[in-house]
């Protein structure tokens, strides 16, 4: 199975190394990264570039945010399966990809679990996000798995369609809630930190888009799920993420997990 890897990036140049070597270091074999940049004005391309990968392909044009870059991977995209890396993120380990394409095996989605670092240099762990079970009732309780580790095969990425534009911050969680919950597709949660996930994105960045993103989540819940103004979800979210600031992490990104 080939696995499409998608990084949007915009004057990226401090992080895409990162980025790029957690790839390359992967040692599953059929793989490939999409970098799809927008116009950076820095050095991004030119890194990026220097790697000479045939396992890399890389677009450089204008687009109309992060959500319409994404799209455009979605749409060009070769594997048989795809997810997507942030420009500032990195995989946890080099069994990754491998772990994604065993799970794959036997359902139409995969997920795992996450660690949210200050830096990629230093590792620093900030809070862990351990994704858990999917249920019917998931996303009705506060529940989303962590997108840069969210992997669907392709006729999951036909079905599901494109990332809506309507959302400035949440059209990730608007596009893992079709996935998971308009059609029957079969999901497996991998037990393993999959991905360092460098804080201070969009949606992280402050409590302006904390909240702006819980109503986006809840603006697609109410046309997905059906429900009224308000949801049960609205305020279990944000009662889980402070139980991951303050639960102490079982596993540190450069060790080993404490099973």
């Amino acid at each position: 199975m080939k696995i499409s890897v998608v990084t949007v990036c915009f004057n990226s140049e401090k992080t895409i190394r990162h980025t790029v070597e957690s790839f390359l270091r992967q040692r599953h074999p059929d793989k490939e990264m999409l970098v799809v940049d927008g116009c950076s004005r820095d050095r991004t391309v030119e890194i990026v570039r220097g790697y000479q990968s045939p396992d890399i392909r890389v677009t450089s044009e204008s687009d109309k945010g992060i959500y319409d870059a994404m799209n455009k991977g979605l749409k060009s995209f070769g594997g048989d399966a795809v997810g997507f890396l942030n420009s500032d993120d990195a995989f946890h380990s080099e069994h990754t990809l491998s772990r994604i394409h065993d799970a794959l095996q036997g359902a139409d989605i995969a997920y795992g679990d996450l660690f949210m670092v200050s830096d990629q240099e230093s590792k620093r762990l900030v809070r862990s996000w351990k994704a858990g079970p999917f249920t019917p009732s998931s996303f009705r309780l506060g529940w989303v798995p962590p997108h840069p580790t969210f992997y669907v095969r392709r006729e999951v990425a036909a079905a599901v369609g494109e990332f809506d534009l309507k959302y400035k911050i949440a059209s990730d969680y608007d596009f893992m809630l079709r996935a998971m919950m308009k059609f029957q597709f079969r999901s497996a949660g991998i037990p393993e930190y999959l991905v360092d996930f460098q804080m201070g994105g969009a949606s992280s960045a402050n409590l302006r888009n904390m909240i702006q993103g819980n109503l986006e989540c809840l603006d697609s819940r109410r046309r997905h799920l059906g429900g009224g103004p308000v949801d049960l979800a609205l305020f279990i979210r944000p009662a889980r993420r402070l139980s991951q600031i303050l639960e102490r992490p079982t596993a540190s990104p450069q060790g080993e997990l404490r099973r």
